[in-house]
Order: structure tokens, then C-alpha cells, then sequence
């Protein structure tokens, strides 16, 4: 189950990122966040991000050019 969504479609490098940052924070240490994005470079940033953050990428889909990941905070 998501704890929350986040609709970044239509944002550009860095918003979606910075949204999630902000967003992340009301998540529950284990709970998820699901974010939606249209930008094609988030998929890197999207993998990088919880890479750096120690959060974990537990999905990541295309459909058409919607963008979605469903990241699981761990702290």
C-alpha cells in the first residue's frame, strides 16, 4: 500500500526530485512514496537520488511517457 503520491508530471530536472525530497519527509520510515513523472531523465535522477539518500527504488515503470516509482523510505 503507498503512504502517499506524488504527481510531478509535467516538471523538469530538478523539480521532480526536490518535490520528492520534500514530500519524503511526511512518509513513515518504512512506508512509500509513489511518484508519477514525465520528464525522460528522471529515470536516472529517480535512481541516483535513492542511491544517495539510503532510500530504496522498489519499482520504477514506464507507461507511454508517464513515469512511476514507487520509493520505500528506510530512515
Amino acid at each position: 500500500m503507498t503512504n502517499q503520491v506524488l504527481d510531478a508530471k509535467g516538471l523538469n530536472c530538478p523539480l521532480p526530485i526536490l518535490k520528492a525530497k520534500k514530500a519524503l519527509k511526511d512518509v513513515p520510515v518504512g512506508g512509500t512514496l509513489e511518484v508519477f513523472a514525465t520528464d525522460p531523465g528522471s529515470v536516472a535522477d529517480f535512481e541516483a537520488f535513492c542511491r544517495a539518500t539510503g532510500n530504496e527504488l522498489v519499482e520504477s515503470t514506464q507507461d507511454k511517457d508517464v513515469y512511476r516509482y514507487l520509493i520505500k523510505r528506510l530512515n
